[in-house]
């Protein structure tokens, strides 16, 4: 791999890991279309390390909060010394719908091979990208935002967000698109909506990632290109990092319709372009 491919591909992943234009569609578009051999493992575990980085520190103080409220909750459980009812504070409410909203992803392991084919089927790829503007376009013309946060949603969000994101693993279709379109569905409030769906990209991100360390460990890495691809990390964490601030700006004037024509644009052509090449 060269410098400006890691610098390339750093970039794509940075953008399309927070943007609602599913980032493995576009990966995998690229590399079928341009004959892009797949980057190698520590390469993958890097990049992925990067955007996990920029969402972490993007929403730091979401996190501690969480962490915080949820290790005092069960201390406080624990403590058989107290009589009265104790509650999770909002932060704590949020951490335990994400992790129940993560638990549809271990489901979604046992279809990992059926998956996988569908990153070499680029019409399919078109046509999830189609729908996933579909999803963009009605989220941002006819759907209302409620006034829901982790205060006031509900296990039943959670649960149907976190079927959502697990059949967002299929190539073309958005996982942050279309989390935040059910999201919004669901009567969450647009800035809400979005930071829900990027805090829970972290489990999703940690997971994918550790499945690439395992395949790394058992296959063996080649440190020589370490220096490129550490370049190719730097990208995509300061490239990530200024996306969730963009899709945060965005979000706030409800202005997610623009990516659907994206979505629509780009859907056409892998469509068009993989029909000339059966």
């Amino acid at each position: 791999m060269t410098l400006l491919m890691s610098i390339f591909l750093g970039i794509v992943q940075g953008i399309t890991e927070f943007f609602p234009i599913s980032s493995s569609g576009h990966l995998a578009v690229l590399q079928n279309m341009f004959n892009i051999n797949e980057p190698d493992l520590l390469f993958e575990v890097l990049v992925h390390m990067g955007t996990l980085l920029a969402v972490c520190f993007s929403y730091r103080k979401d996190i501690y909060e969480m962490v915080r409220d949820g290790l005092e909750y069960l201390r406080l459980k624990s403590d058989s010394h107290k009589d009265e009812p104790i509650t999770l504070k909002p932060p704590g409410r949020a951490l335990l719908f994400i992790i129940l909203a993560t638990l549809p992803m271990f489901v979604a392991v046992f279809f990992y091979g059926a998956i996988s084919r569908l990153f070499f089927n680029t019409f399919f790829i078109g046509f999830a990208l189609l729908v996933t503007g579909g999803l963009l376009f009605v989220s941002s013309r006819y759907i209302k935002q409620g006034n829901k946060t982790e205060k006031t949603m509900t296990a039943v969000d959670a649960i149907i967000i976190g079927l959502v994101q697990a059949v967002a693993l299929l190539p073309g279709l958005s996982r942050s698109g279309t989390t935040i379109s059910v999201g919004l569905a669901r009567g969450f409030s647009g800035s809400f909506a979005v930071r829900f769906s990027l805090l829970l990209s972290i489990p999703a991100i940690l997971g994918s990632t550790f499945f690439e360390i395992f395949n790394l460990i058992s296959e063996g890495a080649d440190f020589v290109l370490l220096p490129i691809y550490l370049v190719g990390f730097l990208f995509a964490t300061i490239v990530g990092f200024f996306a969730i601030q963009f899709l945060r700006r965005i979000m706030a004037k409800g202005n997610l319709g623009y990516f659907a024509y994206y979505c629509w644009v780009v859907g056409v052509i892998v469509i068009i372009w993989s029909l000339f090449n059966i």
